[in-house]
């Protein structure tokens, strides 16, 4: 089953006086795990987000088939994937990544960088982003059969994982701060904790969670093992989260200097974007 949400669209959807279907100078952008698909659309003309769409796909033990199946449905139903876009970009979702310094990187050996704390497959296939300027590099298993699906689509598109949008975008967000930072990506059922001070990326790690309890456990075990003082340090929050909501009342409990993060997008937002949407979403809004 699939379930959906418009989040915002510009009134008229119309680019400079042109019809929704003119869309060949606008950028896509489209995320997607094996239970979701999100997208978004850039007016690269007047340099604004215009349109937002969220799906969750309900099935219990999702597999990248039936993601396929619940994408070509969404393809079929909605028209705005069956436009032609100047660009698009597409970010895989999923925990099958590991960060490795860039000068002990060797793209022959990629698969053994995967198989210390992940269940490698024989016909796995790998891929690899490199961070900008932060000597990085990111080695997952993109799902093959659904960039397929898009290379049918769209022909030609980008695609990265998703936590090389996430970590490039916050250290050059914030890389002029003098404190530390740590930052939490709200997701359902899991979050994402990325630590950066020095101008320099000091932790990335997925936690999974059911209660705030185990929430503000993680949090405290990084700022622990880090050695950083929650009365000095900066914490973040962005993702599935809201002020004054339980994960962020605990943590202001134990952190003293917490909130949500701030919109820095250099592009604008049609009027039904709210903060909470642009905090919610924020890899998708910055994959372009």
């Amino acid at each position: 089953m699939v379930t959906g949400q418009l989040f915002m669209i510009q009134e008229n959807f119309k680019i400079n006086n042109k019809p929704a279907s003119n869309l060949a100078f606008n950028h896509l952008s489209i995320q997607f795990s094996l239970d979701g698909f999100s997208f978004c659309v850039l007016n690269k003309d007047e340099k604004k987000f215009i349109a937002l769409y969220n799906y969750h796909f309900k099935e219990t033990n999702q597999t990248p088939q039936k993601a396929i199946d619940n994408i070509t449905k969404l393809f079929g139903t909605n028209p705005l994937l069956k436009e032609k876009y100047h660009s698009v970009n597409i970010t895989h979702t999923n925990n099958l990544s590991a960060l490795v310094p860039k000068p002990l990187f060797q793209e022959e050996k990629i698969s053994s960088y995967l198989s210390y704390n992940n269940k490698v497959l024989k016909h796995d296939f790998f891929a690899f982003d490199e961070l900008e300027n932060h000597d990085i590099v990111n080695v997952y298993v993109p799902y093959v059969n659904i960039n397929n699906f898009f290379i049918d689509q769209f022909g030609g598109f980008e695609y990265k994982h998703f936590s090389t949008i996430l970590i490039e975008n916050l250290i050059d967000i914030y890389k002029f701060s003098l404190v530390p930072h740590m930052f939490v990506n709200v997701g359902a059922t899991h979050f994402e904790i990325i630590v950066i001070f020095n101008r320099k990326l000091q932790l990335y790690n997925t936690f999974e969670y059911k209660t705030k309890e185990d929430f503000i456990y993680y949090i405290l075990f990084v700022t622990e093992q880090l050695k950083l003082n929650p009365e000095k340090f900066e914490l973040k929050l962005l993702g599935a989260v809201e002020k004054d909501d339980e994960l962020y009342n605990i943590a202001y409990s134990y952190v003293r200097n917490v909130s949500l993060i701030e919109n820095r997008s250099k592009y604008s937002f049609s009027d039904d974007f709210t903060e909470d949407t642009k905090r919610h979403f924020f890899t998708l809004l910055h994959q372009f």
